[in-house]
């Protein structure tokens, strides 16, 4: 059976659009974009469209892949000083030439709403998306819970926010020995990989529930995910859907952060 990513995630939207209205508080997002990766574009213009059906603001600042690094660090500085601006993220991937790590911990701790600095305010965006799919699973700390991949965006924070939230769970990555033997006998996979059927269905258990987080944008045009729906709906009891599943709750979580913080910091100015 399919999980409904849209619904799960506009139930978050109409809760947000119904705070925010009452509180007379208009949230300001300040996304930063380098170059034009059609992935990370196609991600902007969702939360931009998101942000404003729940009545908060969109400021998008984009630079070329032949900017210096200077010039991104001058703009994250500029916006942390900005007490109209109540989040901030940088988009990812950056180009190469850029160092990802030293630019996303500029960021002030009130305004990471990506939660990707070590001492942010906030929770990761995906991982709290992924606990709202795993709220939905009857006797949950009797399953076998596997995340596949361990990238930054993914893998990592999925895995410190259940964690945080005393759910045990097993990652792997292609380095990891007997792999497919641990999916076989997982009841949970979480796969963050973001390669096309990676996962296949003789991999799987019968029941497995299976929630997709990596997805790939082809030549097509169409984002594809680890798996395919056709291939596995016959296989797993729950399932995800690329598009569809985690990505719409992972907008809704991160304009959830947005909100908390712009709450937050005119709160504190007041």
């Amino acid at each position: 059976m399919k999980i409904d990513g849209i619904k799960i995630a506009q139930k978050i939207l109409d809760d947000l659009k119904r705070k925010i209205i009452e509180s007379k508080i208009v949230p300001h997002l300040a996304i930063i974009n380098v170059g034009d990766n059609p992935s990370s574009l196609s991600y902007i213009n969702i939360k931009k469209v998101k942000a404003k059906e729940i009545g908060a603001k969109t400021s998008i600042y984009n630079f070329l892949k032949k900017s210096t690094e200077q010039e991104i660090v001058d703009c994250v500085n500029k916006l942390n000083k900005e007490k109209n601006i109540h989040g901030i993220i940088i988009q990812l991937p950056l180009p190469e030439n850029f160092n990802q790590k030293k630019i996303i911990s500029l960021v002030k701790p009130n305004k990471d709403i990506d939660g990707f600095t070590s001492n942010s305010k906030f929770e990761y965006p995906i991982g709290m998306a992924v606990l709202e799919v795993l709220k939905k699973i009857n006797n949950l700390n009797y399953k076998k819970i596997t995340i596949l991949g361990k990238g930054l965006t993914g893998g990592i924070p999925i895995k410190k926010t259940l964690q945080k939230n005393k759910i045990k769970v097993n990652s792997l990555d292609s380095k990891t020995e007997n792999s497919i033997k641990i999916i076989k006998e997982s009841d949970i996979i979480i796969s963050a990989v973001g390669k096309r059927e990676l996962i296949k269905p003789d991999m799987l258990k019968k029941d497995v529930i299976l929630i997709g987080i990596g997805q790939h944008k082809e030549e097509d045009g169409k984002f594809y995910g680890d798996y395919i729906e056709n291939k596995i709906k016959n296989i797993a009891s729950l399932y995800t859907t690329t598009p569809g599943g985690i990505g719409p709750i992972n907008v809704a979580t991160l304009l959830k952060n947005l909100t908390m913080a712009a709450f937050f910091q005119l709160k504190k100015n007041n």
